[in-house]
This record gives C-alpha cells, sequence and structure tokens, in this order.
C-alpha cells in the first residue's frame, strides 16, 4: 500500500478492494464435487486517485481494469475491501448519500452506441439525469442546463441536436453526448471506460483534449481505463499497471513509461508503436494468454509469461511496494 496516503488530499482511496465471482458448474461436475469456483477479477487493489487528477489503470484484456472500475462506483458490490470517496467510507453510505453520490461519480463507457438509448432523443438523454434526481424546477431550467451539459462536452449549436436521436450523429458526437449526460450532474469523478477506443484516429484527439479541459476548467478527476500504454502516457499523471486482477506498477506517466520496473510493464512498453519503426528489435512479445482467473498460479502470477522468471518466482507471491519515491512494483526482483 501507499506509504503516503493523505486521506485529505484524496477524492478517493481504494484499499484492498476485492470482487469475486462465483462460477456456476455443470451438473455432473456439482455431483462430483461442491466446491465453489471463484473468479477474482480484482484480487486487492490499493491506490487513492487526487482531487483533478488523471490516473490510468492500464492493461491488457481480461485484467480486471473495468470491473475495479464499476466496483469503484458501486455499480457491482465489492467481495472485500474499502472505498472512500471524499474520506467517506462507501460501505457506511446511507440510502440518501448513495443517491447523492451518483450525482458526484459518473462512468463514460466504451461504445456509445450501445450505452445510448436509440429511442431517446439527445435532449432526453441528457436531461434524464436531471429528472431522476429532481434537478430542475421547470422546463426553461432544463433546457439551460441541457444545452451547457452539450455546449461544454464540444458540440456546437445544441439546441439544434435537440430533437436528434443517436443514429443520426457521428460517432464523436454520440461519445461527446455520453459526455454530456455525465457532465449535467457537475461530478467531481469520473470513470472514464475506453471512452476512445472505438473512435476514428482522428476523432480521439479532439475527445482527449476535452477531457482534459474539464479537468483544468472543472476540476472533475479522472479514473481512465485503457488497453493503450500509448495513449495513457499522452493524458494521464499517474498509470497502474494491472495484471490479473492486481497492480504489478504504480508510479507518473514519465515513470512508468520511461523506466519501467516490472517486466510485465516493459514488455507492454517494449511494444508501443514507434514512427519509421521498421523491425521487432528491442521487442518483448509476451508468449501464451493470459492465465484463468478461475485458477490463478501461484507465486507471482505473471510468473508463466515472464521471461525474467526464476524459481522464486513460482513458489513465493512477491510483495507490492515502494521502490524509487512514489514508484512502486510487485516482483522479487527489482
Amino acid at each position: 500500500m501507499n506509504k503516503d496516503f493523505n486521506e485529505a488530499n484524496n477524492l478517493l482511496s481504494v484499499r484492498g478492494l476485492e470482487v469475486h465471482f462465483a462460477v456456476r458448474s455443470g451438473f455432473f461436475s456439482s455431483l462430483v464435487s461442491r466446491k465453489i469456483s471463484l473468479v477474482r477479477a480484482v484480487d486487492g487493489l490499493d491506490f487513492e486517485l487526487k482531487k483533478g487528477e488523471i490516473l490510468c489503470l492500464a492493461g491488457e484484456s481480461g485484467s480486471g481494469k473495468t470491473t475495479a472500475g464499476k466496483a469503484v462506483l458501486r455499480l457491482l458490490e465489492p467481495t472485500g475491501g474499502e472505498v472512500l470517496f471524499k474520506g467517506e467510507e462507501m460501505n457506511a453510505f446511507s440510502k440518501s448519500r448513495l443517491r447523492h453520490f451518483r450525482q458526484e461519480a459518473q462512468i463514460i463507457f466504451q461504445d456509445p452506441f450501445e450505452s445510448l438509448n436509440p429511442r431517446q432523443t439527445v435532449f432526453s438523454t441528457v436531461a434524464e439525469p436531471l429528472e431522476v434526481n429532481r434537478l430542475t424546477r421547470d422546463r426553461r431550467e432544463k433546457e439551460e442546463r441541457v444545452a451547457k451539459a452539450l455546449s461544454d462536452a464540444g458540440l456546437s449549436n445544441p439546441r439544434e441536436l435537440f430533437m436528434r436521436y443517436p443514429h443520426e450523429l457521428s460517432g464523436g458526437q454520440r461519445q461527446r453526448l455520453a459526455i454530456a449526460g455525465a457532465l449535467v450532474l457537475h461530478p467531481d469523478f469520473i470513470v472514464a471506460d475506453e471512452p476512445v477506443s472505438m473512435l476514428d484516429l482522428s476523432i480521439r484527439a479532439g475527445i482527449l483534449k476535452l477531457m482534459v479541459e474539464l479537468r483544468d476548467n472543472k476540476g472533475i478527476s479522472y479514473l481512465f481505463i485503457t488497453h493503450d500504454l500509448s495513449l495513457a502516457w499522452l493524458i494521464s499523471d499517474r498509470i497502474a499497471i494491472m495484471y490479473l486482477g492486481k497492480i504489478v506498477e504504480l508510479g507518473s506517466a514519465d515513470d512508468v513509461i520511461k523506466s519501467p520496473l516490472h517486466p510485465y510493464t516493459k514488455a507492454l512498453v517494449s511494444v508501443i508503436p514507434v514512427p519509421k519503426r521498421v523491425s521487432l528489435a528491442g521487442k518483448t512479445l509476451l508468449k501464451g494468454e493470459t492465465p484463468d482467473p478461475v485458477n490463478i498460479p501461484l507465486g507471482c502470477r505473471f510468473h508463466p509469461r515472464c521471461p525474467e522468471a526464476q524459481p522464486r518466482c513460482s513458489e513465493e507471491e512477491p510483495a507490492y511496494r515502494e521502490i524509487t519515491p512514489k514508484h512502486f512494483g510487485a516482483c522479487h526482483f527489482i
């Protein structure tokens, strides 16, 4: 755990977060064994998010990034651990406090075409959170707040879009609409789950610039989830590398990308696209697939794929510790 844990400066504090799912066995398997198998999607996360900070969770598909983001928002119920928001333990939230938390914390999903209701107009989509939370007095105020949210999300002439449907918008406009739906409640914290992965490269830059401007102008903190380390380096203040439900390295964006400590991080960094690179020299190509989260390897969970693995790695799980100032890792040999 981070020894510099200062609750006063943290918007979000996560300690030992776990999310496990029971696996249903087949009929005949259940007759032979009564043992319940668990998918340990998130298996003990420690991190903090400061006010106005962008923290990136990065890693391969199946590492537990999205599950962690949903658990922090209480969209999934954690199996264990603590999540503190503005110094308050979320497990102790009353119904009224949890309802208010839903206004303070929002999520932007990966695919806006899937997350947006195709039967709702632009106006209905953005106005719905206001209606659910009863935050406006009349139609005029509602229209003003919807128009402001659409404008803040980078959509010009917002009132002209009110009666359009998602299928009538471009991909970039749909993602900006999803962002407007989050902004309309004036949140302090947003989980951005692969928010630009479905967009063309030409559109990504505009969305990322918008998110940084919102951080700078409104003080919004982001938990930014991505599998793209080059993107993480571009937008984040700090990067946490996840592998099979755990954080294996965490530090400033520059430290993690320029001076990676963990063999897994080194492998991910080595394949970041570089202009004019014409060969595979210097790249570390990982072999095999990520292990089944139902049967996590003993010792270091990365050792079956690690090019630097030693016998100790298959026997003893490495401690997560501070290696250099504010740069953490979990490996026996760093």
